[in-house]
């Protein structure tokens, strides 16, 4: 007896949203093509080559990576199979810029030692915000995380947890509730700038970050992110599925209301009832959807929506290792505060920054040549919306990335510029001309209450049947566990292959 032709699918986009899609929609009875426009997979999680350096682009705190076995065990395989993620400790080394530091890990006694050595009248007040962290770690992960809000109803059901749980206090509330040292209320608020939030602004609801990092750890994929994403394309393409790179997606096809398929740029025009984007949620809508079949998510509503922040990354190598650097450096400046509303608020270019230091080669040495050390470093700035719209990139890029290399190399990588023998920039106009990001976002909508849940854009898509998105652009949000969540939920709102014969 002949099988019946598996129904077609059709995933925009290789981020790990769209790769988690894919090869879940393949795994149960789709004929998926995987669309990417740019060169290679991964869309922000791709790499950068450069005289023997390997950089990942994007995304390096691997956390919740059951997510990953359960993906591939989908395929009846094991994620060593296909690539080897090892923990990191500490999970960060808090840096100020006046040389004290914090080694975050997710071992208790090991945190109450270190808050106990630099914050000793704070104790207790750890210990009652870990415990609070923990009730909303339980709720918005463990039970909220892969359930669609594709109804208002669905909001309604949870309102009671939300007010319970206090979800309308911002993090840095939340944190400044239970502890009194301006720190260690930065050690405890900074998790929101991991996926696009504002500490003073983002629900307290994602202070689960902190619990959900001690509950399964913070990892990494020897060979860099670039090796996981890698691991994800074998996975796809071994269950049978395709995917196509170079392929920029001009047009989602409907058809009464309902997708019909793609129009690639080139032309060509591929057929399917089943289409999931993991595009940028409002450049999507925008640019690919025809504007007379959106009537939720017009122009007007994108619009309307508060975008994140954007990044400026400094990729680069040294001619000598740095072995005494933590794998994970969150490097703070003189101001806090001050510096989030100048990104958030106000959106100019401040004269002082804050941190994210990667140096992967403290753990897997291979990613640079022998003898030298490979690092990149993220300085969170403003998106492109007006005013910060007004900053000149091409102007500006190359004295900021000096700016940002002096205080290290004054700090916590000596002789930095001397042994400099490697250096890429990635400003906020590369999010936007390269990813396609809208206002040069890095991470989409910003996760504030408003915009969490219910109140972002569906997994399925309001206007357009048979359309829907993964990814950090729709719930429940961005950070790798959160897309890799948007496309295990997708199993639950896609139709069974079969009733699409």
């Amino acid at each position: 007896m002949i099988a019946p032709a598996r129904p077609p699918a059709i995933v925009i986009g290789s981020g790990f949203g769209g790769l988690a899609s894919a090869a879940r929609l393949q795994a149960r009875g789709y004929d998926v093509t995987l669309l990417e426009a740019l060169e290679q997979p991964g869309g922000r999680a791709s790499v950068f080559r450069d005289k023997g350096f390997t950089y990942d682009a994007g995304p390096t705190i691997l956390t919740a990576p059951f997510l990953l076995d359960e993906l591939f065990a989908l395929a009846g395989k094991k994620t060593s199979d296909y690539v080897k993620i090892v923990p990191c400790k500490p999970f960060y080394r808090i840096a100020w810029h006046d040389g004290q530091s914090f080694e975050y890990t997710g071992n208790q006694s090991e945190m109450e030692a270190q808050v106990r050595q630099h914050f000793p009248n704070d104790l207790e007040g750890y210990r009652r915000f870990v415990g609070e962290t923990h009730a909303i770690f339980q709720k918005a992960f463990v039970e909220l995380a892969d359930q669609p809000f594709s109804s208002f109803t669905d909001m309604l059901r949870v309102a009671p947890d939300l007010i319970r749980l206090r979800s309308d206090r911002s993090v840095w509330q939340m944190a400044s509730r239970h502890v009194q040292s301006q720190r260690l209320r930065e050690v405890l608020s900074f998790h929101p700038l991991l996926v696009g939030g504002n500490p003073f602004q983002s629900s307290s609801i994602y202070a689960m970050i902190h619990y959900l990092e001690r509950e399964w750890g913070v990892h990494f994929a020897m060979g860099g992110t670039g090796a996981l994403v890698q691991a994800l394309v074998k996975l796809l393409q071994d269950l049978g599925g395709k995917i196509r790179l170079n392929s920029p997606v001009d047009e989602l096809l409907v058809e009464n209301g309902a997708a019909a398929g793609v129009r690639l740029r080139s032309g060509e025009t591929l057929r399917a009832n089943v289409v999931v984007s993991n595009a940028d949620v409002a450049n999507f809508y925008q640019k690919k959807v025809p504007a007379s079949a959106r009537h939720k998510w017009t122009d007007r509503k994108l619009n309307s929506m508060r975008y994140s922040m954007s990044l400026f990354l400094v990729y680069f190598g040294t001619n000598r290792t740095y072995p005494d650097l933590a794998h994970h450096t969150i490097w703070l400046g003189p101001r806090y505060k001050g510096l989030l509303d100048d990104i958030f608020k106000n959106r100019v270019l401040a004269d002082d920054f804050s941190l994210y230091l990667h140096a992967p080669t403290r753990t897997d040495p291979s990613l640079a040549p022998k003898g030298h050390e490979c690092f990149y470093v993220l300085s969170p700035v403003p998106h492109l919306g007006s005013p910060g719209d007004k900053i000149d990139w091409e102007k500006e890029k190359e004295g900021y990335a000096d700016r940002i290399l002096t205080a290290l190399e004054k700090t916590i990588v000596p002789d930095l510029r001397k042994h400099l023998v490697s250096k890429l920039i990635f400003t906020p106009r590369d999010f936007e001309s390269r990813l396609d990001a809208h206002v040069g976002s890095a991470f989409q909508f910003e996760p504030i209450l408003t915009q969490s849940a219910w109140f972002r854009p569906h997994n399925v898509s309001e206007d357009v049947r048979g359309l829907y998105l993964c990814g950090a652009g729709t719930h429940p949000g961005a950070g790798v566990p959160g897309v890799l969540s948007s496309a295990k939920l997708l199993d639950r709102v896609i139709p069974n292959p079969s009733r699409q014969l």
